[in-house]
C-alpha cells in the first residue's frame, strides 16, 4: 500500500538524465549478484543442498503451467501506441523499525536490501526484466525497433516523485531502451507526492460524503461498514497466527493477541487520502510486509516465520491489504474524486498524436482508483497472491488501427506470476508475464476483443465530468 503526504505546491517540471552506460553496467552487475543470492547461478546451492539444476527444473515446470494469456486477436491490426500505468516493483515495507510492524511479532523480519519504502534490489532486477520484455514485445508488434533511440516526443517516462516510483521507471527504461539516454520525468522534490499520482480528496461536501459512505458500506454486505472486517475473520486469525501476535511486544504490553473485527472507521479530510482507523490498518501493515517478505525470501517457510503456508493461505494474507485498498480507493465516487488528475493524464497521452509509448510509474492506489473510476468489471488475477494490483503490475492500454482505418483500444493487466517473482525468471517472448484482459462494464468489445477508441475516450470524458458534478454537490 502507498502512504501519501499532503499535497504540496507544485514545482516546475524537472527532467533528470542518468548515464546510460554506467546504469546499464550497474544493473547487469546487480542482476548477477541477485541470481547468485537466489540460487540461480551455477555456484549456488538451494536450501536442501542441491545444485541449480533443480532450480532450472522448477523454472521449466513453471513455464509449462497454464499461462494467463490474452484473448485479443490483433493479427489484422496495427499497433499505434501503448500507454502503461504501472505499480512500482518490490520495495521495503513502509513502516520503520520503531513502528508497530516490529512490535507485532517476536520474529525477525527479512533484512531488506533498501531503506524503508524504497525499491529493493530484487525489485530493480524484476523491473529491468519487464522493460526487456516490453522491448521485445513492441519490436514484435512493429511499434519499436531493436536498440531504438526515440525522440522525446515519441516516448514519455513519467514517475511520481517517490524513490520507489522513480527507481522503477529508471530500471524499466534501462531494459526497455538500453542504448538511449532516456529522461525520467518527475515534478516534485524527492519524497513529495505529485498531485497527478496523489490519490487525495480534492473536494468534500455532504452529498459526496454520504454517497461515498453508502458505497463503502456495500462492501460489508447487510452489515454495512461493520461487516467489512467481519468478512476478514479467517484472514485476521491466520495473520495473527503467522506473526505469533500473542507473543509479541504489542501482544504482551497491550493485550493485543488478535485483530478485532468491530472497530473500522472511515475518515475523509480535504487534500488528503481517504483514511481509516481500526484493526484493518495494522493488519494491512503486517499483510503488506509478509507479502513482500514472501517475494524476497527464497525459503517460503522462513518467509512465514516457520509456518508452512499453502499458496491459498498466502492469498489470504495478501487479501487483507487488498481489502484495505478497496475500502479506501474503489468506491465509485471516491475513485472519481481521487483519480481525476490521473484520468486526465492518461486521456492526454492516448490522444497525443506524437506519442507512441508512455510509462506512468505510480502505486496500487493509482491502478485501483483509475479502474474503479472507469467502471471496469471486477476481477481476481490468477497466478498471483495480490489479486487486483500486484507488485510491478501494469495496466497496459494499446491503441490499434484496423484495416478499415478505424481506431480501437485494448486494456490488459500484465504482471509476473508468483513463481516468476520468487525465482527471478528471465522474462521474454518465450516466458512472458501473465496477460489478463480487462473489461469495462458498459462498453462492448468487437469480435476481436477490442473497444472502439472513440467510445473509450467518451467514457473517459464521462468519468472526468462526474468529478465536476460531484464537486458541485449534485
Amino acid at each position: 500500500m502507498k502512504t501519501a503526504k499532503d499535497e504540496t505546491k507544485a514545482k516546475p517540471t524537472r527532467l533528470f538524465r542518468h548515464n546510460r552506460t554506467f546504469f546499464t553496467m550497474f544493473v547487469a552487475t546487480m542482476m548477477t549478484l541477485m541470481l547468485m543470492v537466489t540460487g540461480c547461478s551455477p555456484a549456488a546451492k538451494t536450501d536442501n543442498g542441491s545444485s541449480t539444476s533443480q532450480e532450472k527444473d522448477r523454472v521449466t515446470e513453471t513455464q509449462r503451467k497454464d499461462r494467463v494469456t490474452s484473448a485479443v486477436k490483433d493479427k489484422n491490426y496495427k499497433l499505434e501506441e501503448t500507454v502503461i500505468l504501472s505499480r512500482h516493483n518490490i520495495r521495503a515495507p513502509l513502516a520503520d523499525k520503531d513502528s508497530d510492524l516490529y512490535k507485532m511479532t517476536p520474529h525477525k523480519w527479512h533484512e531488506w536490501s533498501s531503506a524503508t519504502s524504497e525499491l529493493s534490489l530484487r525489485g530493480g532486477n524484476l523491473e529491468t526484466l519487464m522493460g526487456q520484455y516490453f522491448r521485445k514485445y513492441l519490436v514484435s508488434k512493429n511499434l519499436m525497433t531493436e536498440n531504438e533511440n526515440p525522440s522525446d516526443k515519441a516516448v514519455r517516462i513519467y514517475a511520481n516523485s517517490m524513490q520507489r516510483t522513480i527507481a522503477t521507471a529508471r530500471y524499466f527504461s534501462s531494459g526497455f531502451l538500453p542504448v538511449a539516454n532516456t529522461d525520467v520525468e518527475y515534478h516534485e522534490k524527492l519524497g513529495t507526492m505529485d498531485p497527478v499520482f496523489n490519490p487525495q480528496l480534492t473536494f468534500l461536501n455532504d452529498t459526496f460524503t454520504k454517497k461515498a459512505m453508502d458505497e463503502i458500506g456495500t462492501m460489508g454486505g447487510k452489515q454495512g461498514i461493520g461487516g467489512i472486517e467481519k468478512g476478514l475473520t479467517k484472514e485476521y486469525k491466520l495473520l495473527a497466527n503467522v506473526l505469533d501476535l500473542k507473543d509479541s511486544e504489542k501482544g504482551k504490553k497491550e493485550d493485543y493477541a488478535k485483530f478485532p473485527t468491530n472497530d473500522l472507521k472511515i475518515n475523509f479530510e480535504l487534500n488528503k487520502e481517504p483514511a481509516l482507523t481500526g484493526s484493518l490498518k495494522p493488519a494491512t501493515t503486517a499483510s503488506d510486509a509478509l507479502t513482500l517478505q514472501y517475494y524476497e525470501e527464497p525459503n517460503a517457510k522462513k518467509a512465514a516465520f516457520g509456518e508452512k503456508l499453502t499458496e491459498s493461505q498466502w492469498e489470504e494474507i495478501s487479501k487483507i491489504k487488498d481489502v484495505y485498498g478497496e475500502v479506501l480507493f474503489t468506491a465509485p465516487v471516491v475513485a472519481q474524486n481521487v483519480a481525476n488528475p490521473m484520468l486526465k493524464e492518461i486521456k492526454s497521452e492516448l490522444t497525443n498524436k506524437n506519442r507512441k509509448f508512455t510509462f506512468l510509474s505510480g502505486h496500487d492506489s493509482n491502478v485501483c482508483s483509475v479502474l474503479a473510476a472507469l467502471d471496469f468489471k471486477d476481477y481476481k488475477l490468477p497466478n498471483a497472491i495480490e489479486k487486483e494490483a500486484p507488485i510491478g503490475g501494469k495496466v497496459v492500454m494499446e491503441k490499434w488501427k484496423g484495416a478499415d482505418g478505424k481506431q480501437f483500444i485494448t486494456f490488459k493487466m500484465i504482471y509476473l506470476s508468483v513463481d516468476q517473482i520468487r525465482n527471478v525468471q528471465a522474462i521474454d517472448l518465450d516466458n512472458p508475464p501473465m496477460v489478463y484482459d480487462l473489461s469495462i462494464k458498459d462498453l462492448k468489445k468487437n469480435s476481436d476483443g477490442m473497444y472502439n477508441f472513440n467510445d473509450v475516450i467518451t467514457h473517459f470524458d464521462q468519468s472526468i465530468a462526474a468529478y465536476d458534478t460531484l464537486k458541485a454537490g449534485k
